[in-house]
């Protein structure tokens, strides 16, 4: 279809950024996006966390604050009690409020499987928006997650993996809010941001470096990884998104130079869930900015960098 053009449409499809922005005047700018999900667990109230905190994560890596959320639910309600329902409702209205923002209404249908998700609507100075394609040769790159929920959803699908570790270890980090991490960076001069969501560390990085015009180097050893992700994979255990994740950034100038296992190169194609933030600020901010992440509990780590060698990915 052809291209949006008008002018105050600021951030539109062209770079394949978390949401759409559009200047209302000369001090402030609507953001909106819309995600849902399937259930990545049985348990209907983190469902419901992880799917809202997910969808409002869009919000937060422009750069802006959420204002407004509406629910968008399929459920089958002749097949699924209704107590279900309102334990993902009353999960997704927790994040929101969390997050300070307001729920106001939303649309639902039946369907043969439940999903859930947000549209929500935020705001943001038209001078100060954040994008993928921001990010800038002799940036560091640091992220604000692990890596390797996909499998992990999997795993205890599977049973390879009990529930209560899940919970314990990987599901209070899923459904924390990205906004105090983003609060954090925004003290900094933090040139460029995306969420790490379905499409792994690799598509989501190809996306940066495409937009961006550069390369994204990223060293191997320093990604961290939720416990027990690895071992999944070693396992046997994979998901449904890792080999499309995997020919989509090889249709692109990937490069890996380290040397991985087949489990760990796995990994890099996780599918994430309420993925952490992919932050871009200058090198020698980065330390202070990883310190200030650090205090406030948020396990973020230095990745890689941006270099002006042509545009790709290099994993060392």
């Amino acid at each position: 279809m052809p291209a949006p053009t008008d002018p105050n449409l600021i951030v539109g499809i062209e770079t394949a950024d978390d949401a759409a922005v559009y200047r209302l005047s000369d001090d402030i700018a609507m953001i909106n996006t819309v995600d849902f999900i399937t259930p990545p667990v049985d348990d209907p109230y983190w469902f419901g966390q992880i799917s809202a905190a997910n969808s409002i994560s869009d919000v937060y890596s422009m750069g802006g604050r959420p204002v407004t959320a509406l629910n968008v639910v399929m459920f089958p309600s002749k097949q699924l009690d209704m107590g279900l329902l309102r334990d993902i409702l009353r999960g997704g209205h927790d994040k929101v409020v969390e997050a300070g923002a307001c729920l106001v209404g939303g649309h639902t249908v039946d369907d043969e499987e439940p999903k859930y998700g947000l549209c929500v609507n935020g705001v943001v100075h038209p001078d100060r928006v954040i994008t993928n394609a921001g990010f800038r040769p002799g940036d560091a790159i640091i992220l604000t997650k692990p890596i390797g929920s996909g499998v992990l959803f999997n795993a205890v699908r599977s049973g390879k993996l009990p529930f209560r570790e899940l919970e314990r270890e990987t599901l209070p980090t899923l459904a924390a809010l990205n906004g105090r991490a983003m609060d954090a960076a925004l003290q900094f001069d933090l040139h460029g941001c995306t969420d790490l969501t379905g499409f792994g560390i690799l598509g989501h990085l190809l996306e940066v470096a495409h937009g961006s015009n550069a390369r994204v180097v990223i060293e191997y050893a320093a990604l961290p990884f939720y416990p027990a992700a690895l071992e999944m994979y070693k396992k046997g255990e994979t998901t449904g998104s890792n080999k499309e994740n995997r020919a989509m950034v090889a249709k692109h100038h990937l490069q890996i130079s380290a040397t991985l296992t087949s489990a760990e190169e796995e990994l890099l194609y996780d599918p994430q869930t309420s993925g952490g933030l992919l932050l871009s600020v200058p090198h020698e901010q980065s330390r202070e900015l990883l310190n200030l992440l650090g205090k406030d509990n948020i396990p973020a780590a230095l990745i890689g960098e941006i270099t002006g060698d042509p545009v790709g990915i290099t994993v060392i």
